[in-house]
Order: C-alpha cells, then structure tokens, then sequence
C-alpha cells in the first residue's frame, strides 16, 4: 500500500492492537466477524468504492457502514470497520486487503493469548514447505473449478487434528479466498504477520543437516544483535547446500553455503 492507504492501515491496526488488549474481547469471533467483512467488500465492488469515495465524508461513510454490517457482526467489528472508512484510502481494493489482514492479525492474537503463537508460525512453514514440494496439493487447493467445500474439506483432512485451530482457519481462508494472490504469497504474508505479534522478524535458515539446540541459539543472538530485532528461525534441512548455511531475512540473503563459494569460484574461473 501507497500513500494515504498506508496510513489508514497503520491507524487501523492500532485500533485493533488497543481493543484485542482487553481480554474480555474474544479475538476469534472478532476474527471471523472481520473475514465476513473482507468477503462482502471483496464481492460487492460498488459499496467499498462508495465507502472509500473520497467525495463523500468520513461520517457519512461510517453510518453507512453501521447500518449495513449492525446485527450481522458484533459491536468491535462494526467501530473497526467504521474507523477504517473515515480514512482516506488510495484505492478501494486496500480496504479489502486491510479487512482481511485485521481478521488475520485477530486470529493470530487468539493464539498468542492461548501461548500457542509459535506452533502456529512453525505450522505455517512448515505447510509452505509441503505446498511447494507437492505439485498434486498445490494444483488440488488452487483449482479454480474446485469448491471452497472441496478445498475446506481437503485442509481439513490434512490439518484437522494435527494442526492448531487457528493454523487451519487461516490457511483455509487464504485457499478459499485467494483473491488473485498465489498460495506462495499468501503463506508469506501469514508468516509475517505471526511474526509480528510477537515484534519479531523471520529468518529463514537453510543448512544440510540440522542445526543443535546450541547452533540455534547463537544464530538466533546474533541475527537479534544484527537487525536489532527478536528473530523467529524457520528451519529447513536442505543437503544439495553442501554445508554451511543459508539465512534470508526479507529480501536480504546472507549465504555462507559451500555450494554458493563453489559457486562464485565457477564464475571467477569463467570470468
């Protein structure tokens, strides 16, 4: 998001973050109430553009929607809602995209509450991992043809039991609403957004055998002392690396593979 719709997002998560404070707010229903939300302004495209019409006041804009979502979502759903369309947005489409990252931030605060936050981030990588390893599932939970009770039913069958609740119903809502986002992206995204409750960043590790509790830790301090910043490590074991290990922080990549400096020897030979 650009300009004005950054900041009606950034005002909306701290409207979130101070109501979720109270823990007499139940963060999953308000979750669920937000994803309904994100589904009526994703499919009637004419209301989000009158709701986010910079023409029309905020006031004005925030009865409308209380008249609208009033008796069909709780009272904190609908103040978040009308705060979000007092805001001045750079294109209709970001209120959907703020809808659904408030729903998911919700979800995501149910379980830092029940202590379960880090499950659910090692869950979400660990699930990436398979979609992008298994063709077959990843062609089964982006089918355009398939049913959203298809594709719920299938995440219910791998993730039901196994997995926690609120692992599943983020997923499930990413796969059955996809919104023209790719499975790969949308995973990240859910990545992030757990590792932001916790005020942490997500550094991605890839070594050819598996790291001991120690080596975790010293990585983990140092990549804190580096950015300055708690780091959440999701771990992959990956033996075409050689040895060493290979660290992504966002787009930054710190590569300290035997493969990446026989690599960067090949090309030195060539050159």
């Amino acid at each position: 998001m650009n300009g004005a719709s950054r900041e009606a997002l950034a005002a909306a998560r701290e409207r979130l973050d101070a109501l979720t404070d109270s823990t007499s707010v139940d963060a999953a229903k308000l979750a669920e109430e937000l994803a309904a939300v994100t589904a009526l302004l994703h499919r009637e495209v004419s209301l989000r553009r009158v709701l986010t019409d910079p023409s029309q006041g905020g006031e004005a804009k925030a009865e409308l929607a209380g008249r609208l979502l009033g008796g069909q979502v709780g009272g904190e759903a609908v103040d978040l809602v009308s705060g979000m369309v007092r805001s001045r947005w750079s294109q209709s489409r970001d209120l959907v995209d703020a809808a659904e990252e408030l729903a998911n931030t919700a979800d995501l605060t149910a379980a830092q509450r029940a202590g379960v936050l880090d499950d659910v981030e090692d869950e979400l990588f660990r699930f990436g991992r398979i979609v992008s390893s298994d063709v077959a599932l990843r062609s089964a939970l982006t089918d355009k043809a398939a049913s959203a009770a298809a594709k719920s039913g299938l995440l219910h069958s791998l993730l039901g039991g196994k997995a926690q609740p609120v692992t599943e119903r983020v997923i499930t809502r990413l796969v059955t609403q996809p919104r023209g986002r790719s499975l790969e992206a949308g995973l990240d995204s859910l990545s992030r957004l757990a590792a932001e409750r916790r005020d942490r960043m997500v550094a991605v590790v890839t070594s050819a055998v598996p790291l001991s509790d120690r080596q975790k830790q010293r990585l983990g301090a140092a990549l804190a002392k580096i950015y300055g910043r708690q780091m959440h490590l999701n771990l992959d074991v990956d033996p075409e690396v050689l040895g060493g290990i290979s660290v992504r922080v966002g787009d930054e990549v710190i590569n300290g593979t035997i493969a990446e400096r026989l690599e960067e020897v090949t090309r030195r030979m060539a050159g």
